[in-house]
């Protein structure tokens, strides 16, 4: 395999290996991803994060996305963030737009080291998940355990969101698992447990699909904050603290989900 340069970078310690590969011959596939998200012979990641040359004429890069399991998935929140952190560096701009397989996302620079990213529109409609079958996504027929009756929330990956009394308390390592590979559904889904400690504070954790526990995931901040609006539970805007730290997260009224949150560079690196 021929030396691929990379940047290490996280939101929150949600972990990426991030490949330019704009101007050179990279080849990247589910075997190689796996090998480089591995955490002890690896670089170890959550996802890799392919920045291209764009095909919309309005986007600066484009941004392919690998989940440490090696499948590709169409959204990253944090990773959407990173991304146009390193894009406004190069460009000297404190805006960017990153398209991906979900769409264009518009973003800009919101100072302290902070990225605002605009991550399109959240779908609710039972295909639009997608499920396996029509089904009331305020309140879907899933249990497991203590958890039962999830919100649907779909942020370019599709999320179900268990409001729970005590997020912590929660076995998420166990049920999570089984709830993200349940038959309802087809795509699999991010499992996320949701507290609401009061009007605009959210605290969530999540199972990510292909992932596992992660200390955040920026996707689903933002399907937390949509679930926990749709229930009547907060407003349209709250901060969702992770495991890692927190998102300011709002629900636009034009649909679309704005996220802002602090990324940073860890190191440079080689794979061989």
């Amino acid at each position: 395999m021929s030396e691929l340069s990379f940047i290490k970078m996280h939101g929150l310690g949600n972990d990426f290996v991030v490949v330019d590969a704009r101007g050179r011959d990279v080849a990247l596939d589910s075997a190689r991803v796996r090998a480089i998200a591995e955490r002890r012979l690896g670089v170890g990641c959550d996802q890799l994060l392919e920045i291209r040359a764009p095909q919309s004429a309005k986007a600066d890069a484009f941004m392919r996305i690998w989940n440490a399991d090696g499948g590709e998935v169409a959204a990253c929140g944090n990773g959407a963030r990173c991304v146009a952190a390193f894009l406004m560096s190069e460009s000297g701009s404190s805006e960017a737009v990153i398209e991906t397989a979900a769409g264009l996302l518009r973003a800009e620079a919101a100072g302290a080291g902070r990225v605002a990213v605009d991550m399109g529109e959240a779908r609710t409609g039972w295909d639009e998940i997608p499920l396996a079958r029509e089904m009331d996504t305020l309140a879907l027929d899933l249990a497991l355990g203590e958890l039962s009756a999830p919100v649907a929330v779909n942020m370019g990956n599709p999320h179900a969101v268990f409001f729970v009394d005590a997020a912590d308390a929660v076995d998420l390592a166990a049920l999570g698992p089984e709830l993200e590979s349940d038959a309802l559904f087809p795509e699999r889904a991010n499992i996320g447990v949701a507290e609401v400690i009061g009007d605009g504070q959210i605290r969530l954790r999540v199972w990510e699909r292909g992932v596992g526990l992660t200390k955040a995931c920026g996707t689903g901040a933002c399907a937390a904050l949509v679930a926990a609006a749709r229930r009547g539970l907060t407003g349209r805007a709250a901060t969702v603290t992770l495991d890692g730290g927190a998102l300011e997260i709002e629900w636009l009224e034009d649909g679309h989900v704005r996220m802002t949150g602090p990324v940073a560079t860890s190191f440079m690196g080689m794979l061989l």
